[in-house]
């Protein structure tokens, strides 16, 4: 009789301790994730005046490509100094939002395109882009994995016991004309500088 008494309760053991290292381990890896945005934002931003400098001849008409590309920079420094994961993730969005125009100007410039050091600065702005993009993508699918722990049945028992609370993730807004994509949203953008 105390035998399987005593096999249940390691069982019961082992799966409390199996939920635990779970929750653990999993706010572990999603601050790590956290701190590889922050990571590629500071890649980007120590890529940027390079980049700045190499196109800034070929591309002197182009000042407002510059001042887009300065601003973001300092968008990225700040987010770093705050280390704030919504601050981080608007600063990878102004990047990418410029990032289309100077590829467009790259393009328009045959000269500027055959220029191999722009060619390779803008290989890797995109690389780290898709770095930033994965890292995000990330930090969403681990904190979606943890609440849906946090919250299902049995391992809700565990969290609850050990206090795990619910992680934010990336911060969207949930309100707004932004959740209905309209037709003109699904056309293909054109780019004119």
């Amino acid at each position: 009789m105390i035998i399987p008494v005593i096999i249940v309760l390691g069982v019961v053991l082992v799966w409390i301790i199996s939920n635990y290292n779970f929750f653990v381990s999993s706010k572990a890896r999603i601050k790590a994730a956290v701190q590889e945005i922050g990571n590629q934002l500071k890649r980007q931003s120590d890529l940027i005046p390079n980049l700045e400098e190499s196109t800034k001849g070929y591309l002197s008409h182009e000042k407002g490509i510059f001042k887009d590309l300065t601003d973001a920079r300092k968008q990225i420094s700040s987010a770093l100094k705050t280390n704030s994961l919504q601050e981080m993730s608007d600063a990878a969005a102004k990047m990418a939002s410029v990032i289309p125009s100077l590829q467009v100007a790259v393009e328009d410039n045959p000269e500027l395109k055959g220029s191999e050091v722009v060619t390779k600065l803008m290989d890797e702005l995109r690389d780290t882009a898709d770095k930033l993009m994965y890292s995000r993508r990330l930090v969403i699918d681990l904190t979606a994995d943890y609440n849906v722990r946090r919250v299902s049945v049995p391992s809700n028992i565990v969290a609850g016991l050990f206090k795990f609370t619910e992680l934010m993730g990336l911060e969207t807004p949930d309100k707004g004309e932004f959740l209905k994509v309209t037709e003109e949203e699904t056309k293909t953008p054109k780019v004119k500088l």
